[in-house]
């Protein structure tokens, strides 16, 4: 009895060794050990005091191999494992020589749930160049980036708060820096806009600065302020001349193109131009016609006459030309209609067209006596024989009342063409 008792135990520890070993097969056919690696794009470097009380900082080797950490588990753990579950660090302190280009820094990786030793790092170390740190202070250039406001208003002026900033980085790249923007939207905007933002390190290629070189940079935010200035589009321009023309002539009248302008400004600005009825004036000194014996322009920049306050609108040109119209003594200027103008000898089934509405008729008095002239006085004519269809620039015939002769031979360009017809259309 006894001896049939003892077989049975051992029959039972040999059936649970048996199940054991079972058990121990089919886990580890199912959840195998196995190995996974993953490409590491970032590294923490550690106690960078360490060389900063040095005046020194660290970037990265441009030419350094992908960090590849491979890790040794069970497949059901490297499953919920991702390159976000590791942290990769190297330790300054632990570099091989700080006098060496580059200098070799052990890489460490860390997972959560698995062991140091069943982690590999390749390559085992990470390249750095170490160079001296640096501070260097820039004005920052505040732009809109091309948005527009409201069509009632324009961007008066833009401003930063500070107006300049310190940068401090790797030698080579603050000496790389040629300017730097920040940027404000003011799409459609009624009333100043005021925003926090980053700022844009621009290099001397003209090209921003890529984020791995702006990880390097240490760059404070700024703040920046657009001011809506209000857009007002009859603004008139008046100018006027010194000196005086050559003997025997005079200053007749004086011209600008454009003689009228858009501009935006401040509340006061715009009320103080309103009391100069909306006009900008020209000063004397800006045009000379000292010894001039005829017609006499000059090209000035109306930004250079606009009071405090304001300025001109976008897409505006700043070119303002002053013309004086300079005559004999005892001549005058007249206007003649284009349509007044008699063609004569026009081809048939032809059509003429006047490139100006108004052509200008320079007459001088033989006689101290007679009255003015008038615009029905001139008859004005030109001639087609012979023109076919084309652009042409005519001399115009000129009759005026006895007493008058003419001071200035005339043309104006036509442009002769076929008239079309419904059929010819259709």
């Amino acid at each position: 009895m006894k001896e049939k008792l003892m077989n049975n135990i051992l029959l039972k520890i040999l059936s649970l060794m048996i199940a054991f070993f079972v058990w121990l097969i089919v886990v580890n056919a199912d959840n195998p050990i196995m190995t996974k690696s993953f490409v590491i794009s970032d590294v923490q470097l550690l106690n960078e005091a360490y060389i900063d009380a040095d005046g020194k900082m660290c970037m990265q080797d441009d030419e350094q191999q992908p960090i590849r950490v491979t890790i040794r588990a069970e497949r059901k753990i490297l499953d919920g494992i991702s390159t976000s579950d590791i942290r990769a660090v190297a330790d300054l302190q632990q570099a091989v020589s700080l006098n060496t280009d580059p200098v070799m820094v052990p890489i460490t990786a860390l997972c959560d749930g698995v062991s140091p030793e069943n982690i590999q790092v390749s390559p085992q170390n990470l390249s750095l160049h170490v160079e001296d740190k640096d501070t260097q202070e820039f004005v920052v250039n505040v732009t809109t980036n091309n948005t527009r406001p409201d069509k009632a208003y324009e961007v008066g002026t833009l401003t930063s708060s500070p107006e300049k900033i310190k940068i401090t980085g790797p030698i080579s790249l603050i000496n790389k820096i040629d300017k730097v923007n920040a940027a404000i939207d003011v799409t459609d905007a009624v009333q100043d806009v005021t925003e926090e933002t980053d700022v844009t390190v621009i290099d001397k290629n003209g090209e921003p600065f890529s984020d791995s070189d702006m990880s390097y940079l240490n760059v404070s935010k700024v703040t920046v302020t657009a001011r809506m200035w209000k857009v007002r589009s009859d603004v008139r321009i008046s100018a006027e001349y010194s000196g005086t023309p050559g003997d025997g002539y005079v200053a007749e009248s004086v011209t600008t193109t454009p003689n009228v302008i858009s501009v935006a400004g401040s509340s006061a600005a715009l009320d103080a131009l309103e009391e100069q009825n909306n006009t900008i004036w020209i000063p004397a000194d800006a045009v000379d016609i000292s010894g001039k014996t005829s017609d006499y322009e000059e090209k000035v920049n109306i930004s250079d006459y606009l009071p405090e306050g304001l300025k001109l609108t976008a897409d505006s040109s700043e070119d303002l030309f002053i013309r004086v119209n300079i005559l004999p003594e005892g001549s005058t200027v007249c206007e003649v209609p284009t349509k007044n103008i008699t063609v004569e000898n026009a081809p048939d089934q032809m059509q003429v067209a006047f490139d100006t509405a108004m052509i200008e008729v320079r007459v001088k008095k033989t006689s101290e006596d007679l009255a003015d002239l008038k615009e029905s006085d001139i008859k004005a004519s030109i001639d087609l024989d012979g023109k076919e269809e084309g652009s042409y620039e005519l001399p115009v015939e000129i009759s005026l009342p006895k007493g008058y002769e003419l001071v200035d031979e005339i043309t104006t360009g036509v442009e002769v063409s076929r008239i079309s017809t419904a059929e010819e259309n259709s």
